[in-house]
């Protein structure tokens, strides 16, 4: 479909696979890729199962763009990394994320936005190292956290920016189940076929019911980046 994002449709099921042939850093054009991705498969009223490549779902935000010093790229990439957690929590049709490897910071909050997510046992890492970095969360992000981490983890992996393997990720709640790594994508797969088969209007109804508060507070996020309040 794209230079970094790839696209393929079979029985009503839409893979999107990021792909930039490094950490699948989310850059302002890998963002842009991701949303066109999911207007395809949303045209195609199809279920998605969101991966990435080889050992790896994301690295996070692109990090050239930060040391780059243009704060309008920044924003824009913020900005779009907000929309694409909220396009995930009210994605009309199931979203399966196949995690085959690292997440790490926004790859985490991507997982976040989905509905199921099988990652992969081995030794990778997860989590949300923005204090590592010396980075403040967005308030967007935070919200994303606080609706799908337990409280205890939730507090811990935001504070002190700790990056968990597989097992405690799934205890956290970054991941739903975790699966040797040659199973991750037919797992995902067996997933989404089942998904498949409930009802859509149903299943949009109780999404935007069961997270209407972290809508709320993922859309608050939007407008502090987009410059309506003077915080992120």
């Amino acid at each position: 479909m794209g230079e970094r994002v790839g696209y393929e449709l079979a029985d009503g099921i839409a893979t999107i696979a990021m792909d930039d042939g490094k950490v699948n850093a989310l850059s302002p054009a890998m963002l842009d890729e991701l949303f066109e991705a999911l207007e395809r498969a949303e045209s195609d009223e199809a279920v998605v199962i969101l991966t990435g490549r080889e050992t790896t779902f994301s690295g996070g935000f692109d990090l050239k763009t930060f040391q780059s010093g243009d704060m309008d790229a920044v924003r824009a990439m913020l900005s779009g990394g907000a929309r694409l957690t909220e396009r995930l929590l009210s994605f009309p049709n199931p979203v399966v994320a196949a995690c085959n490897g690292n997440a790490i910071a926004m790859g985490s909050f991507v997982l976040l936005g989905c509905d199921v997510r099988i990652g992969a046992q081995g030794d990778f890492k997860l989590g949300l190292n923005e204090v590592a970095l010396g980075m403040t969360i967005p308030w967007y992000a935070i919200e994303a956290a606080r609706h799908r981490l337990t409280p205890p983890w939730f507090d811990r992996c935001t504070v002190t920016g700790v990056l968990i393997g597989p097992d405690e990720a799934r205890e956290a709640g970054f991941l739903d189940e975790v699966v040797p790594l040659d199973q991750v994508a037919e797992r995902a797969l067996e997933e989404a076929r089942v998904l498949a088969g409930v009802s859509r209007s149903a299943h949009i109804a109780n999404k935007l019911r069961v997270r209407e508060r972290v809508l709320e507070g993922v859309r608050d996020g939007v407008k502090r980046i987009e410059g309506e309040f003077s915080e992120w």
